[in-house]
């Protein structure tokens, strides 16, 4: 048995009121990072994307070296590494504490050989660098404040232009950098600074809704931008590839493109309005694409050839993936941490670009997902104590309340829900309404059903209880023991002959159902707890999703042996969903955690 990472699809960034969020862009990806990876996500085909996993905080911002060798990202501890991006090792340059704080925004040389950061540092708000040995390139002073923003001419002689809460940009000679002189034009706190390719000029944007243009050489002011400007603060700023025009993204929903020349917009996009649609971060990419950000984490693509609206529209999830489910052999489900459900298409060995669910959603954490059949039918609960059905790419409206806060759910063809909840038991639902309930004495974690079988994982007294329901209660018919601490996933084969049971320490055991004994209790790889667990169609293997980050692939048949996929998710694997054949008798399966990322994996098990 074997395994091949097939793709990966990132999520979008992540973004915070009132503050920029950096976007780079390289050879048709945009780098940024959203939790503890550096995602560089390709707009033309997200399955081929990147995520960089070797960060202990969270990232803050990545930018490709212009050679396109290297990556470097940055994190809220202050540290940067770069990394190698020829090959597939991702494979480790350098690591160095920049600052002791917050790294907002770095930048690369034109010979990708030096580097500076800057943030929110304590002893000072930037650091200029040399990538491969991290020895000091100069010194970048002259601001009282946090640093937003960092630009550096790649031309020789070279030029540094920082910008931060102060209202200041201060213009640094090169190499090594040094203080050449501070730039007071900005009235508010200076967002961006970005310099034009040529190197002929640069530019910088603010909360003030200013924007002002200087001589790349000297840092001498040339003058503002007029016209009709911006009428809130501007976010971020961007060049075009031949110098000519700049990209500007602001809080009041717009982005505009301004002639440089003339200084005047040309162009103007509006959004729509409210805080979703405030545009965080902009980017130039390729001759004619700009990437917007929207607060929303939606990443608008326009083509500057037409002027009325962006030519597609990127989502994604933008927090951890908690669970997931395929309600039909076409769609494929994820509920995110923030309430959000987002579905893609499934077409061969791809997922198209995420989109995300029609309706009013959960308004908290997605605890659960579940299909049954072909129907194109699945049910999500969430912490808002709510069960909702969705159906083809939109939630129902009007969902049924749950009595306590859901932890698990199951689903079988006929359209009848099974939720575990805590300190209460099991509700069953049926058509929007509740039609049954079972109140446990012990306490319940997880559940599955398939078919009659409906099988709940106990945490306090670690068994699995077996039920029928016979459409207006569940009735016990037996108790599987042998789990040592609380089971936290369970699963029952298609055909309905065994269950797996996964617990908090990491082992999975297997029952036959009619006989109610154990089959194997081996499966004892995992060390961490067990998130989910997901039989193939033709009840022969068995994938598990662990909090340890790896992927599991065991074998019923011949159960010594296993596929481990270690590092499948940084920070927990949270869920685990079988999409179908593969063809050449392979199967692919999709897994999905903490960082937000779904992946795919083709599984050969001859």
């Amino acid at each position: 048995m074997s395994f091949k990472s097939l793709a990966v699809y990132p999520p979008t960034p992540v973004t915070a009121r009132g503050t920029a969020t950096k976007l780079s862009a390289s050879k048709g990806k945009i780098t940024y990072g959203n939790g503890r990876i550096a995602v560089l996500h390709d707009i033309n085909n997200p399955g081929l994307s990147t995520a960089y996993a070797g960060h202990t905080q969270n990232v803050t911002v990545a930018k490709i070296s212009p050679t396109g060798y290297y990556c470097a990202s940055a994190d809220a501890h202050g540290t940067v590494r770069v990394w190698d991006l020829v090959g597939e090792d991702q494979t480790l340059k350098g690591e160095y504490r920049a600052i002791a704080g917050r790294i907002n925004d770095l930048e690369w040389d034109g010979e990708s050989k030096r580097i500076i950061a800057v943030g929110d540092g304590r002893e000072k708000f930037g650091h200029a660098f040399m990538m491969d040995t991290g020895t000091s390139t100069g010194e970048i002073i002259g601001h009282t404040k946090v640093i937003n923003a960092v630009a550096i001419r790649h031309q020789r002689p070279f030029r540094a232009a920082t910008a931060g809460d102060d209202t200041q940009i201060v213009f640094h000679t090169g190499v090594p950098f040094k203080y050449e002189k501070t730039i007071k034009n900005h009235t508010k706190f200076v967002q961006d600074v970005r310099y034009a390719p040529s190197g002929d000029h640069f530019a910088s944007v603010g909360s003030d809704s200013k924007i002002f243009l200087y001589d790349g050489k000297t840092g001498e002011t040339i003058g503002d931008f007029g016209g009709e400007g911006h009428k809130g603060s501007i976010m971020a700023c961007s060049w075009s590839p031949d110098s000519k025009t700049l990209v500007t993204s602001a809080a009041d929903c717009t982005v505009k493109l301004w002639d440089v020349e003339t200084r005047t917009a040309v162009t103007s996009y509006s959004l729509g309005s409210g805080i979703h649609h405030q545009q965080v971060g902009a980017v130039w990419s390729g001759e004619a694409d700009i990437v917007s950000l929207s607060m929303s984490g939606d990443l608008n693509v326009f083509d500057k050839r037409v002027a009325d609206k962006p030519g597609r529209v990127i989502k994604g999830p933008q927090k951890p993936i908690t669970s997931t489910a395929l309600p039909s052999s076409s769609t494929f489900l994820a509920g995110t941490a923030d309430g959000r459900v987002v579905a893609y298409s499934v077409a061969g060995d791809e997922l198209s670009e995420a989109r995300h669910v029609a309706g009013d959603g959960h308004t908290n954490y997605v605890s659960g997902l579940a299909s049954a059949g072909e129907a194109g039918k699945a049910w999500s609960i969430g912490y808002d104590d709510r069960v909702r059905e969705v159906t083809g790419s939109a939630e129902t409206s009007a969902p049924p309340s749950t009595s306590s806060q859901p932890r698990s759910v199951a689903a079988v063809a006929d359209g009848t829900v099974f939720v575990v909840e805590l300190g209460w038991g099991v509700e069953v639902f049926q058509g929007g309404k509740k039609v049954g309930e079972l109140k446990t004495k012990y306490t319940p974690g997880s559940v599955a059903a398939v078919g009659g079988v409906v099988a709940v994982g106990g945490e306090d007294d670690t068994k699995v209880h077996l039920y029928d329901w016979t459409g207006s209660e569940l009735k016990e018919t037996g108790v599987l023991e042998g789990n040592r601490s609380a089971v936290s996933a369970v699963a029952v084969s298609p055909d309905g002959k065994m269950i797996a049971a996964g617990e908090t320490s990491g082992k999975i055991f297997l029952f036959d159902v009619a006989e109610k004994k154990l089959i194997t209790s081996r499966w004892s790889f995992h060390s961490g707890r067990i998130n989910a667990l997901s039989f193939t169609s033709d009840s022969k293997h068995l994938a598990s999703a662990s909090l340890d980050t790896n992927v599991y692939i065991w074998s019923v048949e011949k159960q010594m042996r296993n596929i481990a996929i270690k590092g499948a998710a940084p920070g927990g694997v949270n869920a685990v969903t079988w999409l179908g054949e593969g063809g050449g008798g392979k199967q692919r399966l999709a897994s999905a955690g903490a960082d937000a990322c779904v992946r795919v994996w083709d599984i050969t098990f001859h």
